[in-house]
């Protein structure tokens, strides 16, 4: 049996930090300070550098010559961009892995939906849209979607963009007060078009779905 990699300092560093900008605990343009992350999270000032390095690379922070790192800001045209980005992507990886996916791909679509909607039952809409036990399993739902593509590339890509999306999405949902946004019936239709190999709703279906959240965004004060 395998034993995992242990993780370094930078790896647990990075981690942590990238929760807090996806949960919004650090706010889209706030300033990292280095030496006050380096005494809050009790490690080397190596492994802050490394940290944020990394999560530069994946777009959730950005180093600026003697300003030091700041949290990305979010911004309208950012988020319009993305999420067309998103959908392309998303539509490509859907239709590889209905053409190529079985049984067993299939099962685990059904037991990923299953577990989402019962921590979806156990708690108000929005308060387990907020959980971190929901978020992890709308992930996981998301990812057996397209778990039967078998382009890495692609599946990199998209996960990329499902981590620069996470900021927006966790964002619109204290903003969805008015709309009450029907997130369950989208993942249903959503899952029953994959299931019945049907690409083309299955792509109109994730289209609407992503769009839902920029809506809900963009009618709200924030991106103005």
């Amino acid at each position: 049996m395998n034993t995992p990699p242990k993780l370094t300092q930078a790896d647990t560093v990075c981690q942590r930090i990238r929760t807090e900008i996806l949960q919004g605990v650090l706010l889209p343009g706030e300033k990292l300070n280095i030496k006050a992350l380096e005494q809050r999270f009790e490690v080397s000032l190596g492994a802050i550098r490394e940290a944020l390095s990394r999560l530069g690379a994946e777009g959730l922070v950005v180093a600026e010559a003697h300003r030091g790192y700041h949290v990305t800001p979010v911004s309208r045209e950012e988020l319009l961009d993305l999420t067309h980005t998103r959908v392309e992507i998303e539509g490509l990886c859907l239709r590889k892995a209905i053409a190529q996916g079985d049984v067993e791909w299939e099962s685990r679509i059904v037991a990923a939906a299953h577990r989402m909607e019962r921590l979806q039952e156990q708690a108000s809409d929005q308060e387990a849209r907020r959980s971190s036990a929901w978020n992890q399993a709308h992930a996981e739902f998301h990812i057996a979607l397209v778990d039967a593509c078998q382009s890495p590339w692609l599946l990199r890509m998209r996960e990329t963009l499902y981590a620069q999306s996470e900021r927006y999405r966790l964002m619109s949902v204290p903003l969805d007060t008015d709309h009450h946004r029907d997130v369950r019936g989208e993942h249903r239709r959503l899952m029953d078009a994959v299931l019945r190999r049907d690409a083309d709703e299955a792509v109109r279906a994730v289209r609407e779905h992503f769009f839902a959240t920029v809506d809900i965004i963009l009618r709200s004060p924030r991106l103005q």
